[in-house]
């Protein structure tokens, strides 16, 4: 029962993964350039979002006091 939900959790997720290659027209690309441009997305995306933690809290906290919704 448990290989039967793994399977079919691991079809979704290829069928997944083949949008995101359709979508982003990498399937035309080889590997090796697929690899490269998957890693920059990643990091681009984690710097985001280590900067969306850090900073987001005082720009709304800004935005808070700003407005008097918080004293």
């Amino acid at each position: 029962m448990a290989g039967m939900a793994l399977a079919r959790a691991w079809k979704r997720m290829s069928w997944f993964y083949y949008q995101y290659l359709l979508v982003t027209a990498l399937y035309m690309l080889e590997p090796w350039e697929r690899t490269v441009f998957n890693s920059m997305l990643i990091s681009v995306m984690g710097m985001a979002l280590y900067t969306g933690y850090v900073f987001m809290p005082q720009h709304i906290m800004a935005i808070l006091h700003y407005f008097e919704i918080v004293q």
